[in-house]
Order: C-alpha cells, then sequence, then structure tokens
C-alpha cells in the first residue's frame, strides 16, 4: 500500500495518510493502529473523517485499529469527475480495506453516519467482508418518501451558497449554534469548508457533485439492502426512544424517522436499536463517548462468530 503519512504525536492520536485506490480516487484516510478489530468509521454528505475524531480516539484507546476515511470529493480526498452515488462509494470502501489489510479475521466493524448509513449498508449487502455494521442517523431515509421529484428534492437539499460569508464568521456561528459540542466536533465542522484567499469559504464537495449524491439517495431505497446483511447491524436514531420527543413535527420528519427505524428493524436479520434522545443529527460528534461504547457493545457482539463473507461467497 502506498501512501504519505504525517505520524500522530502519540500512540492513540491518528496519523494522516493518502490510500490511492487500484480503480478509484486517493482517499484521505485518519488512521490509528491497534491489535484488536478495526473499525472502519464513514461520514455523511457533504461531511468529513474529522467529525469521527472524538469517537475514534476512544476507540483507538480501548485497543482497536481505527480508519477514518473522507470519501471521493470530500475532505482531502481526491475529486474524480464521476462516481458520486452510494454504490460507488461503497466500492471505493471495499478497496479502502483491503489497501488497509482489513479483511478476513480483521473484517472491519462500519460506521456511517447519515448518507455515510447508507454507504456502509450497500457495502454489507453488496459486497460483504464487514463484522458489523452501525447506522448513525441514517441508513434508512428515503428522500423520494418526503419529495414528489428529485427538483423538489434539490430545491429544499441543497448546500447553502457561502458568496460574502467569511470563514471566521462562520466559525462562530457554528460555536453558537452546538454550545454543547466538544471543540474537537466544531474543529472537524469547520474541515467541510476551504477558506479562500481574503477570509471568503467555499463548500469541500463540489456543488455538482453533491447534487449527484443526493439524487443516488433518491432513486435508492435501503430497504433492498436489508435481508442481504448478515452480520449485525446497529442502529443509532438522533430521537426520544419511543418516537415522540414532545416537539412539534409540521414536516413529519420525526413520524419518517420512526417508520425507517421500524422498516430497517423489521427487514435486517439481526438488527438492534439504541436511540439518542434529543441529540443532533451530528450525534458522532455531539455523543463521542456514548455512540464509542456503542460501537464496542458491537464489536463484541461480532465476536467470535461474525459471518465475514458476503452472501454467497
Amino acid at each position: 500500500m502506498s501512501t504519505t503519512a504525517e505520524p500522530g504525536p502519540d500512540g492513540v492520536s491518528p496519523r494522516q495518510v493518502t490510500v490511492p485506490l487500484p480503480d478509484g480516487p486517493r482517499l484521505a484516510v485518519r488512521v490509528t493502529d491497534g491489535p484488536l478489530r478495526p473499525f472502519l468509521l464513514v461520514h455523511g454528505l457533504a461531511s468529513n473523517a474529522r467529525l469521527w475524531d472524538g469517537v475514534a480516539r476512544r476507540l483507538a484507546a480501548a485497543g482497536h485499529a481505527v480508519a477514518a476515511v473522507d470519501l471521493r470529493g470530500h475532505g482531502r480526498s481526491e475529486a474524480p469527475p464521476g462516481g458520486y452515488d452510494t454504490d460507488t462509494c461503497a466500492d471505493d470502501l471495499a478497496g479502502l480495506a483491503d489497501a488497509l489489510g482489513f479483511t478476513g479475521g480483521r473484517a472491519p466493524v462500519v460506521a456511517g453516519q447519515s448518507w455515510g448509513g447508507g454507504v456502509v449498508l450497500s457495502l454489507a449487502a453488496r459486497r460483504g467482508g464487514v463484522a458489523a455494521v452501525a447506522c448513525v442517523d441514517g441508513g434508512w431515509s428515503r428522500p423520494s418518501q418526503r419529495f414528489a421529484t428529485f427538483e423538489d428534492c434539490w430545491a429544499a437539499l441543497a448546500p447553502p451558497d457561502f458568496e460574502g460569508r467569511r470563514y471566521a464568521d462562520l466559525r462562530a456561528r457554528i460555536e453558537r449554534a452546538h454550545p454543547d459540542w466538544p471543540a474537537e466536533a466544531v474543529a472537524g465542522t469547520l474541515e467541510n469548508l476551504r477558506e479562500l484567499p481574503g477570509s471568503g469559504v467555499t463548500n469541500r464537495l463540489a456543488r455538482g457533485h453533491h447534487r449527484a449524491i443526493l439524487l443516488s439517495m433518491y432513486r435508492g431505497d435501503p430497504r433492498a439492502w436489508y435481508p442481504l446483511v448478515r452480520v449485525p447491524v446497529l442502529l443509532c436514531p438522533a430521537a426520544a426512544a419511543d418516537g415522540r420527543d414532545g416537539a412539534p413535527d409540521p414536516d413529519g420528519r420525526s413520524a419518517r424517522r420512526r417508520t425507517g427505524v421500524a422498516e430497517a428493524l423489521a427487514g435486517l436479520p439481526d438488527a438492534r436499536v439504541s436511540w439518542y434522545a434529543g441529540a443532533d443529527h451530528d450525534l458522532h460528534a455531539q455523543h463521542p463517548g456514548r455512540l464509542a461504547a456503542d460501537l464496542l457493545a458491537l464489536a463484541a457482539d461480532a465476536e467470535p462468530d461474525a459471518d465475514l463473507e458476503a452472501p454467497g461467497r
């Protein structure tokens, strides 16, 4: 494996590496070595690996190898002209796992947040080679359930235009919006942006690539993956345990989340749920300690008899 590395200052801090995939882009990965089963951590749409820093540090402290990846076009990874769909990004993960040696008895526990939850489910269903799956407030979403057309979906969910905005102002806004987030989570969120000369700012993920991923989500249906996933799955939705947090639900978001989680629990052969009452969508950034504990329990569930192969292999 050819990489470039900036070693971390201690045994728990990650080193930044670049992994060239044989049939794909060069991916930026934050890696920590460890003797126990690896974790492969996957961010959501227009996000980046740094949002996993708090979780990754705790998993590494428990002795696990950890790799948090910037998917193609995101963060510090290469941005090829195409391939911005859920299944292609899942194929990138399969290549990355091979390059890192996360295979066989070292098959990883894969965790994906938001759209990343769909990416890791696609990986588990279509490619196999994983020990367990965690879907962190995502993986069950179906935008077509909410929007009649994709153009309606894009109009509502297109990324913001930061023309005329200043990087320092956005930093202050993020800090005000999330006063309970650790400092490393705020720093990770800022990695979604690129500071321009003169203190302007732009998204790291190109707008056209964002649109292509969202179209893939709109056209996809995760329910087709569920029966093909033959390893333990943990669902971590950001809502009250009974699905009723007392807040108004004018656009039906909470109802759709409850429906999606119920469908996943019914369709996945081996699944359980850990509700995060009142949590933000980026609950991996907000609650790294609790999520790390849930992931460590999931890893324990995967030992020693997890089916590490894809169906039919």
